[in-house]
């Protein structure tokens, strides 16, 4: 078990060094969302549109949009490594708050 737990705070680390995140007071849960499609939308960004390539590109069908969340804990909120991005998002469903991890060739 505790092997198992070395491994995942290891691989925690590894994804927070490729953004470029410090952890510091809050930590969050990560959903991968790698499979999507993924655009900022406003400017500056207040918005990430993501689902099927077609859907958002054309924001209709099947897409999903969540507020990027500005908390105060940390001074950014859009963590871009060369392969992924990380994001703090708010669905606002159920008081959920959490990065979402975006593959960057995905991005429209």
């Amino acid at each position: 078990m505790i092997s198992l737990l070395k491994k995942y705070n290891s691989a925690l680390q590894d994804i927070y060094a490729h953004v470029g995140f410090k952890e510091d007071w809050v930590v969050c849960p990560i959903d991968d969302l790698s499979e999507c499609y993924w655009r900022l939308s406003g400017n500056p960004a207040i918005d990430v549109i993501y689902g099927d390539k077609k859907d958002v590109e054309e924001e209709n069908g099947e897409h999903y949009s969540a507020e990027i969340y500005t908390q105060r804990f940390y001074n950014k909120w859009i963590y871009e490594g060369e392969l992924f991005t990380m994001i703090f998002i708010d669905t606002h469903t159920d008081g959920m708050k959490y990065f979402a991890v975006f593959d960057n060739s995905k991005k429209l």
